[in-house]
């Protein structure tokens, strides 16, 4: 199909295009126009009696989102349940429903609680990727579209020349930023063994299908954000956000075992970074802990000082962030923990 084949400069006008006329809610591309947007991941992280009222915290996240009209979307960076409830379609279906309470558009990258960690016991002994194939279903019904209140068009990796099976890597552009969001995960972005349905013992080797999946979608990765950044190049960006849900471990020594499979990753955003030399926002869920910071160095050792990195809030701190993008200032995102008052912990 000719959109499988698009070069750089038709992708760039019908992103253009597609931000515009073509979103129902008339979202628009608006020049180098300041607009913020909601980030939240690993909510809501309970189900049921181990919810711990998570579900009620987060409809005030919803509510305060809601009612914050400088917020143009909000994006979610994977685990909508925590990793020790049941993966089953009804919870699956549910956080999905419950999403759509969000009056903007709503954009999500899968995490490891829904689909990778699904074999373990506390999961329900689910194949890793059966769970993977029903999330996309349930996710991304409009492949190419966002959902939400207000959903609007984004560019989808399943329209790429064999990259069809990944509608969840998206992109979009605007006020002169391009957002990309990569399919990465915890738990080893899926390379960890697999239980043995009915037991706690773990296969001894990988799976039917389980080194496939992840060999295509580190292929797929790779290639979505090298064409975040030829984007950026084209239509000379501001600046770059991109996100996944796994946390990539930027503080071990890349020879760490928590950090070896996503130096891959890692050693191409860097890179990509460094040529593109503005402003580039790293953000990622998993480990529960916000944190905004300049963690990468070069193979050199020095401070990679055009990247930044922002961790949401997760699991009992259920909260969100809110990045406002200034194309015209200099650091172009501004990072601001929202912190529901209600939600707090007594002290």
């Amino acid at each position: 199909m000719m959109r499988s084949i698009l070069r750089p400069a038709l992708l760039i006008v019908l992103l253009a295009a597609s931000s515009a006329s073509a979103a129902p809610d008339g979202h628009e591309e608006r020049g180098q126009e300041r607009f913020s947007f909601a980030l939240i991941g690993d909510t809501p992280y309970g189900s049921g009696a181990n919810s711990s009222g998570d579900e009620g915290k987060f409809v005030r996240v919803i509510d305060d989102i809601n009612q914050d009209h400088n917020v143009d979307f909000v994006v979610h960076t994977g685990d909508i349940k925590t990793g020790s409830s049941l993966d089953t379609d009804e919870l699956i279906k549910a956080r999905f429903t419950l999403y759509q309470g969000f009056h903007k558009p709503f954009i999500y990258t899968p995490g490891d609680n829904e689909w990778t960690d699904s074999h373990r016991p506390k999961e329900g002994w689910y194949n890793p990727l059966e769970r993977l194939a029903f999330v996309r279903k349930i996710f991304f019904p409009h492949p190419g579209w966002s959902t939400g209140g207000h959903p609007m068009r984004v560019q989808t990796q399943a329209h790429d020349a064999g990259f069809g099976t990944f509608v969840e890597n998206q992109m979009w552009v605007r006020s002169r930023v391009v957002f990309a969001c990569i399919h990465v995960v915890g738990s080893n972005d899926d390379l960890d063994k697999w239980t043995i349905p009915g037991s706690s013992t773990l296969y001894a080797d990988w799976q039917p299908g389980q080194k496939e999946e992840y060999d295509a979608r580190r292929a797929a990765n790779l290639a979505w954000i090298d064409k975040a950044f030829e984007l950026a190049d084209e239509i000379h960006a501001r600046g770059v956000f991109i996100f996944q849900q796994a946390d990539p471990g930027f503080e071990f020594a890349k020879t760490d075992p928590a950090r070896l499979i996503f130096n891959e990753i890692l050693d191409r955003v860097f890179a990509k970074t460094i040529a593109f030399g503005k402003p580039v926002l790293f953000t990622h869920g998993d480990s529960h802990y916000y944190r905004v910071d300049k963690p990468a160095l070069d193979d050199a050792g020095h401070l990679i000082e055009n990247l930044n990195r922002v961790e949401n809030f997760g699991d009992t701190n259920v909260h969100w962030v809110r990045v406002t993008v200034d194309p015209d200032s200099r650091n172009v995102f501004h990072v601001e923990p929202m912190i529901i008052p209600e939600n707090s912990f007594p002290h």
